[in-house]
Formats: structure tokens, sequence, C-alpha cells
């Protein structure tokens, strides 16, 4: 039984119609080289046709990637050495630059990343970098997307997730910390002295410009103590209330 050669031809050409076919998802892209040169525009997301071996795909995602930045070694602008790390979010704007323009953006967005936070975070002193971390991220931001703009890349965020401090220095830190709460609590107690002398020199006014006040003074601290029972106390009586009594008693005869 001879087998027609036409029906072997339109096999291998169905066959190589279906191996033509591909998918992209909605968040792909397929940058297209055709001989060996780039299409102007980027296919999908779809179905699309791509005809090997004279045209090569390379898929690209736009969604955001998530990119850890190992722990770098910065040395401060006061001399402290940290090691710092950081998370950078960042997204394909342009497929065909982000093929074209550098072998590998996920590597070279890495590397980039990493000796700026080297040299970012060594501009400022060791109490900028703990206190101003919201300012620090935007800076990073800002120069590694005009860097990465080239590459058609788009930072949207750089976030700087943790500070490693010298054992020492966290042991310092802790002193000073300790200090600045002594020093507060201190403060708090001199302004509560200083408000009460200045109740107790009002009183002191009052008082002298009636007397008969330290007399009833006397009898509400007798009420206080009376109310203790384990205990005996001998309290004197003020001459104020002595002339009180007397003059009651002038009176009453």
């Amino acid at each position: 039984m001879q087998i027609n050669p036409l029906l072997i031809v339109f096999v291998i050409v169905v066959f190589y119609l279906i191996s033509s076919v591909k998918i992209l998802a909605e968040y792909e892209r397929g940058v297209i080289f055709r001989l060996g040169k780039l299409l102007p525009k980027p296919k999908g997301p779809g179905v699309i046709l791509v005809f090997a071996p004279i045209d090569r795909i390379v898929r690209v995602s736009l969604r955001t990637i998530v990119l850890d930045v190992p722990p770098q070694d910065v040395i401060t602008r006061d001399n402290v050495s940290v090691k710092v790390n950081a998370v950078l979010y960042f997204r394909v704007m342009d497929p065909n630059r982000a093929i074209v323009e550098v072998e590998s953006f996920h590597y070279a967005t890495s590397q980039l990343a990493q000796t700026t936070l080297r040299s970012v975070l060594g501009q400022v002193e060791l109490d900028g970098l703990l206190a101003e971390r919201e300012r620090l991220n935007r800076e990073l931001q800002q120069i590694l997307d005009q860097q990465t703009d080239p590459w058609g890349i788009k930072i949207s965020a750089v976030e700087v997730k943790h500070v490693d401090l010298p054992a020492d220095m966290q042991r310092a830190m802790a002193r000073q910390a300790e200090a600045e709460r002594e020093k507060r609590a201190k403060i708090i107690h001199a302004e509560g002295e200083l408000q009460a002398s200045e109740a107790l020199a009002k009183a002191a006014v009052v008082i002298a410009a009636e007397p008969l006040t330290i007399t009833l003074r006397y009898l509400q601290t007798l009420t206080e103590i009376a109310s203790e029972q384990n205990s005996t106390i001998v309290f004197p009586l003020p001459i104020e209330l002595m002339r009180v009594i007397r003059s009651f008693e002038q009176t009453k005869s």
C-alpha cells in the first residue's frame, strides 16, 4: 500500500501550524525576533502564531515582581557598620526594551538595587537610617527608577525591611534610651514638685489671712488619724483652738 506524498506533506503542515500556535495569558507579552530582527510591537495576549525557526519568541510577564534584596554591609556616615536588607517592587513597562537593552533584567535590577542601597544608606548617619526610613525609601525608589527607565522597567516601591545593628551598638542604644526615660521622669517629678510648692504657697496665704483655717485643718487631720486604731498618737492642740474654746466658754457664762 503506497502512501500519498501529498498526505504526508499535509500532515506535516498541520503539525507545523499546530506547533506554531502560542497562547499568551493576559499578563504576558511575546517579544518576537524574526530572522534575528525585533518586531516593532510585542504580541499578545491571546492566540498568536510563531513560525519557527523563522520566528523566536521570548515571553515577558507584566505583573509586579517582588525582589528580595539580600543583606548588605553598609558603613554609615558616622562610621557604624550595619547590615541592611530591603524588598523591591518593579514591573516591565516596555517588553521590547527589557529584552533588548539588558541581558537579564531580573539580575541587572537586583545588582543595581544592592549597589544603590549601599551607596545611599552610606551617606546618612545611624540615627537618620533608623528614624527617616520613609524618606530613604523614596530616595531609593527615585534613583532606581531613573536608572532602570532605559530598560523599560518601572520601580514601584523600595522598602528597607531590617537594620541589623552590632551587639555593642544595641547595648549603647539601650543605655541611651534608659537615660532618656530617667531624664523625662526627673523632669516630670520636678514639674510636680513645682506645682505642689505653688499650691502650698497659695494655701499659706489663705491660712495667714484667716488663722482659724489652721484649726479646721487640725481637726480634719485628727479625724483621718482616728480611723487608724492600731497606734497611739499624741497630737498637740493649737493655740487658736484653745482661744476658740475659751471664747466659747466666756460667751456661755
